[in-house]
């Protein structure tokens, strides 16, 4: 984790922000809650348990300016409730979903699927492609086996 922070440091470096200590805080849940989607207010809540001082405001402006400079993505899985991932390291894109309409649960995909469509995207439309985003929206293995067993 301490090398993970440290890149981040640089990277805020690198666009001339410090990593704060409540921007730090705010990092490290994100850190230990990497694979749990966390919404603005979740991530609120785990940093307060940390740093009690820190406010919603703080916690909102740090994820926002993390946001801008690619260290998480901010994403929405049709629920209406903004989530923030940490970028795995080194990807030059973000990753795909799955996510359950039954259960809620979400899968990552870290493989790119999208190369080929970026290829067809920039050379038809010559529209450079700088990032893109997939979910898919389905019934996940478990929601399906569970639906079967009703209907038997």
């Amino acid at each position: 984790m301490e090398n993970r922070i440290e890149k981040i440091k640089k990277q805020l470096s690198s666009q001339s922000y410090k990593l704060t200590p409540q921007r730090e805080a705010t990092v490290r849940v994100l850190l230990e809650h990497e694979e749990d989607h966390l919404s603005a207010e979740d991530v609120y809540l785990l940093v307060k348990e940390k740093a009690p001082e820190i406010g919603l405001a703080t916690v909102y402006r740090t994820l926002e300016l993390l946001s801008e400079l690619k260290v998480v993505d901010k994403i929405n899985f049709g629920d209406g409730v903004s989530r923030y991932d940490l970028r795995k390291e080194g990807a030059e894109h973000f990753h795909h979903h799955l996510v359950c309409v039954e259960c809620g649960s979400v899968k990552e995909i870290e493989e790119d699927l999208l190369g080929d469509v970026e290829a067809i995207v920039q050379s038809r439309w010559s529209f450079e492609v700088k990032d893109h985003r997939l979910t898919f929206h389905g019934v996940c293995e478990q929601c399906q086996t569970i639906t079967s067993k009703v209907n038997s």
